[in-house]
């Protein structure tokens, strides 16, 4: 008996179907964010800002589309199951001589982008890009008092929104379209209202048209650097606006929450009342530091509640980090499948064996099956799994990452 039949004899003996397991991780796409690729810098400035940091200086980052497609695509080569990119709107890419304004962008700067996802067989998600501009006003936008400012970005955020859905149309699916401002303060602020009063007005002009291939969210944040006192996009902020307005979504991101919450715990709550959840996947220290997601125990847990309540087609699954001091193309492969390993651990999970016992208020025998599992063969299964994806094991793909670096990736300069 080959070593995966006889993990599969043993997750039987704990009444998990392991074919069935690896059906449904087969079919549930992780959206990869292409901003890992370059450090967030984008094609339409080359700066980020609005508290974000991509710490490090590695050599070889993307420097324009060409070369940023060639990354993901070896990336993707190594990463199995269905893949989407998630694209932020200072990725449009534009004509020799041709520089819109953010507040210009059309389709036509990101149908090159459709072209490639027809290529190698993923979907799109869209975000708008408030921040690395000198339209961001004293780290405010949508929420600004200034009114050119917020107009500014309201018209960016109505494009990105027509954007998506152009995309949508083309590829004959739907967009996520996620809205994300830096806006806050550094010290405590005077008042806290008007801001968030503002930023309301803001958001009810950009989602006034309903459009058909979007799916409409908002990310909150707890804080970020230079807005440590004051965030306006607060989670009760969003997650009310969300709850009021039909058909626009609280993303959840599990590194903009106190050190000491459990986003894995906020899943289940937020499917008591939504039919969606946008999730971003990061692996936050101390902070919102967005480090390469790790098969750690935060990143099980999320995936965990989202197995055990049968919302794999619910939550909507991103990941969000930027490492500039590793191989960035190994930090997209190492991410996304810690991610997917995450969710094999949840799909072979006796789930209702565990909701019984602590039904039944056994919670010793809970306890136990708990640890009993992870002794269990996951690697062998693991291993089965990439095999039947035709992509490399643990331990392989580090070298054609490696070999990448030294034919492709060294070449370039500055």
């Amino acid at each position: 008996m080959g070593s995966f039949e006889k993990a599969k004899n043993d997750y039987r003996g704990i009444g998990v179907d392991v074919d069935a397991a690896l059906a449904k991780l087969k079919e549930k796409p992780i959206s990869i964010h292409c901003w890992q690729g370059d450090d967030v810098a984008g094609f339409d400035s080359g700066a980020i800002g609005g508290g974000i940091q991509a710490t490090g200086d590695y050599p070889g980052k993307a420097r324009n589309f060409e070369e940023l497609k060639e990354d993901f695509t070896k990336a993707c080569s190594l990463i199995p199951g269905k893949k989407r990119i998630n694209l932020h709107a200072s990725y449009s890419v534009f004509k020799e001589g041709e520089r819109p304004k953010r507040n210009e962008i059309e389709y036509k700067h990101f149908s090159p982008w459709v072209d490639y996802a027809r290529e190698i067989g993923i979907g799109i998600d869209f975000n708008p890009t408030c921040f690395g501009h000198p339209m961001v006003k004293d780290n405010l936008t949508l929420s600004s008092p200034d009114e050119a400012t917020r107009h500014f970005w309201i018209e960016h955020c109505k494009r990105s929104r027509q954007i998506s859905n152009s995309i949508g149309e083309a590829l004959d699916d739907e967009v996520l379209c996620n809205v994300w401002i830096p806006d806050g303060l550094k010290e405590i602020p005077a008042d806290r209202m008007a801001p968030r009063l503002r930023l309301k007005e803001s958001l009810d002009e950009i989602f006034s048209q309903k459009l058909e291939n979007v799916i409409d969210c908002v990310e909150s944040k707890v804080f970020g650097i230079g807005v440590e006192s004051y965030t306006v996009g607060s989670n009760e902020f969003y997650l009310a606006y969300a709850s009021g307005r039909q058909g626009v979504y609280n993303l959840l991101d599990n590194g903009h929450y106190h050190p000491t919450e459990s986003t894995a715990d906020k899943i289940p709550s937020l499917l008591c009342f939504f039919d969606k959840i946008p999730l971003h996947i990061t692996r936050p220290v101390r902070w919102d530091s967005d480090h390469v997601v790790l098969f750690d125990d935060e990143t099980r847990e999320l995936c965990k509640e989202i197995v055990r309540n049968n919302a794999l087609d619910k939550v909507l699954i991103g990941l969000d980090f930027f490492d500039a001091s590793i191989n960035r193309i190994a930090a997209w492969v190492l991410g996304t499948r810690s991610v997917q390993k995450a969710l094999l651990y949840a799909l072979l999970m006796p789930h209702e064996k565990l909701k019984a016992a602590q039904d039944k208020g056994d919670f010793t025998k809970m306890m136990v099956m708990m640890e009993d599992v992870k002794s269990l063969p996951f690697g062998d299964v693991w291993a089965a799994y990439c095999e039947s994806q035709n992509v490399l094991q643990d331990g392989e793909w580090l070298d054609i990452v490696l070999e990448y670096e030294r034919n492709v990736l060294s070449k370039r300069k500055g």
